[in-house]
This record gives structure tokens, sequence and C-alpha cells, in this order.
């Protein structure tokens, strides 16, 4: 599994981790499964939030005995964000979580509450040791240009977005911003939602070419793309063990220059989008 630094001032991170949108709604006993699998196949980077019902509490199952060899990310709501929701969020989180600290805790979209207090809060978990970086999810330009304002460089560790082959609008403006104040990008739904390519399309078709020339999977290819650049990691989900081996295989999948324009050229990016795309 290849490596990346999380941000300018982050530890080194699984490339493809494992996110958890859902993950509580099917068979327990196979999420359990899917996440201890992919932590096996080096996985370590695991995303939820409070936001994915008992998400967390699948998570404390699958990582018992574990907890070192992770770097365990989780969310605080928009509705919770205030200083003192937010400290209560964390704690809450941690006891679902069965864990002590967070490796990373965001903010999940842009609410209502003064981006300062939240701040705080996340500066007040940091001098606490329940949380060792913060980062916020679903953020433009025009957001982080703001919260940059109130924190300072340095102190965003990433943005987790919306980023597959047919959503790419981040290439615009939100993955140079990150790249130019040490931010690291998170794609989210790297797979979309329910709109991967198929296979008989004429992107689709690409997609199979390249995959069949490696011995891959489409999927692998499209995480091996969408994790081209040097700022940017992807938290699939995964729902049951085989799912979770073949994600993990991306992280070890390189593509040419040549594979990596075909796809761009299938996958236009498109102009950019009044508003970032979310899910």
């Amino acid at each position: 599994m290849q490596t990346k630094k999380f941000g300018d001032s982050g530890p080194q991170v699984s490339v493809i981790g494992q996110g958890t949108w859902y993950l509580d709604r099917g068979d327990r006993k196979a999420a359990v499964a899917a996440l201890k699998r992919g932590i096996d196949a080096g996985m370590t980077h695991i995303d939820t939030a409070e936001m994915y019902g008992d998400a967390e509490l699948v998570i404390a199952d699958a990582m018992s005995g574990r907890r070192d060899e992770l770097f365990l990310v989780s969310k605080v709501l928009p509705s919770n964000a205030s200083r003192r929701g937010t400290i209560t969020a964390c704690e809450r989180s941690l006891k679902r979580l069965k864990t002590d600290r967070l490796d990373c805790y965001l903010l999940h979209w842009r609410g209502t509450t003064p981006l300062a207090e939240t701040v705080a809060a996340f500066d007040e978990l940091i001098a606490a040791g329940k949380i060792r970086a913060w980062g916020v999810s679903n953020f433009d330009t025009e957001d982080l240009d703001e919260l940059l304002d109130v924190a300072g460089e340095g102190t965003i560790a990433c943005n987790q977005v919306l980023y597959h082959l047919q959503e790419r609008a981040i290439e615009h403006a939100v993955i140079p911003w990150c790249e130019q104040h040490g931010v690291a990008v998170v794609a989210y739904s790297p797979f979309g939602h329910n709109d991967f390519p198929a296979p008989s399309s004429k992107a689709g078709t690409v997609l199979q070419s390249i995959a069949q020339a490696h011995k891959a999977t489409p999927r692998q290819v499209a995480l091996s793309f969408l994790t081209r650049l040097p700022s940017v990691l992807a938290i699939p989900k995964a729902s049951n063990a085989d799912h979770a081996a073949e994600n993990a295989a991306a992280g070890k999948l390189k593509l040419s220059a040549e594979e990596l324009a075909a796809l761009d050229a299938a996958f236009p990016r498109g102009p950019k989008p009044r508003s970032l795309p979310m899910l």
C-alpha cells in the first residue's frame, strides 16, 4: 500500500482508506470482516462520522486491539459545531469508538456556527489530547479562505470532498488551493453514488481496457487515477471482505502517463461549477 503525508505536517497515511457511510445498514458481521480485511491489506485510514448511524460502533468492533495501527477520522455535524457542542460530540464519538483519541476530527460541512467557535473547540480538543489534528469536509475555496483567516496557515489538515471520475469539479480550484496551503484532499464516494461508468459506455470501455492491461478491475483503475496527485487520498467503502481487498489492491497500481491522459480524455472534468458538488 502506498502512503502519502496527510497535509504538510501530518503522518504518512494509506493512500486508499476505508469509508463507512451506510456501513451500518447491512450485515454487521460482514461489515466488521470488511474493515478487518482492509486493515490487514494496509487500508489503515478509516473515516467515519457521528452522522453515519452505528458506523462508529462497527468500527470499534473491527479495530479492537489494533487502534495504534490506524489513522482514525470522525466528523461533527454543523448543528453540533458550537464550541461546547463540538467537544461534546467528539467525546461521544470517542466513547462509541472505544478509543481515547482521534487522529483527525472534521467539521462535516459549513453550517451557521461561526468558524471561530468550532476552531476554538478543535484547539481545546488538541490540547486535551483527544484529537491530533482537525480539518473540514465539503468546503469550497471561499469557505477555505475564511477558515484560513480564522485559524492561520498550517492548521487545516484536510478537506474531504466529493470526487470521482464523473465529478471532477474540485480539480478547478479546490485541489490547487489545498496544494498551495499544504492541506490533504480526501476523496469521498470515489466510485460515485450508484453511477459508476457502465462497461458498455464509451468512457467505460476505456476504463475496461486499461484495467485489462494491468490485470486489474475498473474500480482499481478509477482509484489509481483519482489519487494520481500528491495531495489526494481516497476512502472507498466496502461492504464485504472481497471488496475491501479489491480496493486495497488499487494502492499498488501505477498508471502510465498515456493511461492517465486517456482517462482524462474519457472523463473530462468539465467547466467550473458555481458551487461545490456534494452528497
